[in-house]
């Protein structure tokens, strides 16, 4: 029996005009754009359609409507009648929608709390204060050793473990450039910043944390009805004080993607359905688990004919 995993993309997969394609021959996309408006106050298909690169890429901007995007292509499947997934996994903010789709959050209060999430992220580190970079061709060791040099008293560490030979760092931006520096002299095949507002997964956040744990406290949460695996101990957990508490860290730990993606071989996974706009889990999963199907649903030719 084929067994399938679904995951959901977090910020870096948004785009202008991002499910466009797939909007014109599924309602259900718009429909969860609207319903996500009225929710938060804002106009967020508006924006996913006619929003710049710019826009799209402030924190505050990013995590609703990546969340929405994430959730309008789950309902997609769902409206499709396609089965449901065997196991879940979300990338850094696509967790919360993993989570969604688990029916271990609602909809509206997972709204509510990337909302309130992405307001402390960016008000934990002025703007022109932090930033994050990805460092090609060095393994996470070296990164994380290089990051200890290139801190200098300041913060600097991985923050996204992605794919073998592909690591994120964030921190001070100083701390940031002079690691940039180190890792080309030790032979990176790329090191470069990232076009992001705040630097995520990094201690930088721990007060954005302490203060969110209040909301992930009160929060409504259920058991999942589908297993998830969680970014900051790449694994499921046991109760849902776990749970909580692993929204509340992933905020200053870094997400191990790569190692979450171990799991799918555990659960016997072998189609894998990145649920959301764009391919950069597709890409990724495609280097650390070569023998499973990847398709991207964002992709309107991966859908069954009606």
């Amino acid at each position: 029996m084929t067994k399938i995993a679904m995951v959901f993309p977090g910020q870096g997969s948004q785009s202008p005009g991002m499910l466009a394609e797939l909007a014109k021959t599924t309602p259900v996309i718009a429909a969860t754009f609207a319903e996500a408006s009225a929710v938060l106050g804002i106009d967020l298909w508006d924006l996913a359609c006619h929003g710049s690169e710019q826009a799209l890429a402030a924190t505050e901007v990013t995590q609703p409507i990546m969340l929405t995007a994430d959730i309008a292509v789950w309902r997609a499947w769902q409206a499709h009648g396609l089965p449901p997934p065997d196991l879940l996994a979300g990338h850094s903010l696509g967790e919360f929608a993993a989570l969604v789709a688990a029916e271990a959050l609602a909809f509206d209060d997972a709204l509510k709390l990337v909302q309130r999430r992405a307001q402390l992220m960016q008000a934990a580190v002025p703007m022109g204060q932090g930033a994050m970079a990805a460092i090609l061709g060095l393994g996470d060791d070296v990164v994380a050793a290089i990051c200890r040099e290139g801190a200098e008293g300041e913060v600097v560490s991985p923050a996204n473990l992605n794919a073998p030979g592909q690591v994120v760092i964030a921190g001070h931006l100083d701390a940031v450039d002079r690691t940039i520096l180190l890792c080309k002299e030790a032979g990176a095949k790329r090191a470069v910043r990232l076009a992001v507002s705040v630097p995520s997964h990094c201690a930088l956040m721990q007060p954005a944390a302490a203060a969110l744990e209040e909301d992930i406290a009160a929060a409504a949460l259920e058991w999942p009805r589908i297993p998830v695996i969680h970014n900051v101990n790449a694994g499921p957990v046991n109760d849902l004080k776990a749970l909580r508490q692993a929204l509340i860290k992933q905020l200053h730990a870094p997400v191990k993607w790569r190692q979450s993606m171990s799991h799918l071989q555990t659960y016997g996974i072998s189609t894998v359905y990145e649920c959301g706009p764009g391919r950069v889990l597709t890409g990724l999963g495609r280097r650390i688990v070569k023998d499973c199907e990847w398709c991207a649903l964002e992709d309107p030719a991966v859908w069954p004919a009606d």
